[in-house]
């Protein structure tokens, strides 16, 4: 049994196809779990809840912790580490591997690559949180406790990939015939990870014996783009003029008194500010190449947009 740990999300849905390939019996596990293969186990469940947790891992051989929690700081700092917990222990009392979806948060501002080398320097209070849980999970591996390894994506891009910056900004004002809409400026590199890739690279990770007790950055195209390069990119598959306009920081400010999600966006505008650079080679150069940048936006267009 392979069990996904809130499955609901972009990543939990295009890792069930890929863990597919490795087994048959496949435990989606959220508070509205679906089925995504049709032999799917379908389990309801509360990750914040210890009993549910422990029910969802019983007879499990490989957990996926995929869950994506509401963009808050409140929530993360209260609902994280209580998950982690449940997750660890749930795995441990069933002799369980554990695979860890994390993203790049407690890195903080990175000046060049960030690998997995990387030291944890968080600049904000998500980062700090996501630095809690991961040290708490390498804790528990450098002891021996656990079996597990950590997958790391940067930012995402991919089809159906709604829940993103590059999403919204970009692809889908183009669709609309508007101009897209970048943070800050749009002349520093952003990494973005491919979500196909990164779904089937965790779970070929899941089933590899040797990449555990490891961290992974995910595979992701080393050329990273500005976001004007990314509109150059993008829009002549929608017929569009490579224009686009910026958010400056009063703008951005203004837009957090509305909206929830743009003000709890702010302590991450770093991100746009400067470069952002992400490293996959330890995987690339042992596995597989990522698909580049050209092939994700065609891939993205001819099934969501054309």
């Amino acid at each position: 049994m392979q069990t996904i740990l809130g499955s609901g999300g972009i990543i939990g849905q295009e890792a069930s196809y890929c863990i597919s390939e490795f087994s048959d019996q496949i435990r989606q596990v959220s508070r509205k779990p679906k089925q995504v293969n049709s032999s799917d186990q379908i389990f309801p469940a509360d990750l914040r809840n210890e009993s549910d947790v422990r029910a969802a891992v019983k007879g499990s051989e490989i957990v996926y912790l995929t869950i994506g929690l509401p963009y808050d700081t409140k929530t993360w700092k209260e609902s994280w580490p209580r998950i982690m917990t449940n997750t660890i222990k749930a795995c441990q009392e069933n002799n369980a591997k554990l695979v860890f979806f994390d993203n790049v948060y407690m890195y903080g501002k990175v000046d060049g690559l960030m690998t997995e080398s990387t030291p944890y320097n968080p600049c904000s209070k998500k980062g700090e949180v996501r630095a809690i849980v991961a040290r708490q999970l390498t804790e528990e591996m450098d002891k021996g406790n656990i079996n597990a390894l950590i997958a790391r994506s940067a930012d995402f891009y991919g089809p159906k990939a709604s829940n993103t910056y590059i999403g919204p900004m970009l692809f889908d004002k183009l669709h609309a015939g508007s101009k897209p809409q970048f943070m800050l400026t749009a002349d520093t590199k952003h990494s973005f990870t491919y979500t196909p890739d990164a779904a089937r690279a965790m779970a070929f990770l899941g089933n590899t014996e040797e990449a555990y007790g490891q961290v992974w950055h995910l595979p992701t195209d080393e050329n990273a783009l500005t976001m004007k390069e990314w509109a150059e990119l993008a829009s002549p598959f929608f017929k569009r003029k490579p224009k686009y306009s910026l958010l400056s920081p009063m703008m951005i400010k203004m837009a957090s008194w509305f909206s929830p999600v743009v003000k709890e966006s702010q302590e991450m505008l770093y991100q746009f500010k400067y470069d952002y650079l992400f490293d996959s080679s330890k995987f690339s150069n042992k596995y597989f190449d990522p698909t580049i940048y050209q092939d994700g936006v065609k891939t993205i267009y001819n099934t969501q947009y054309k």
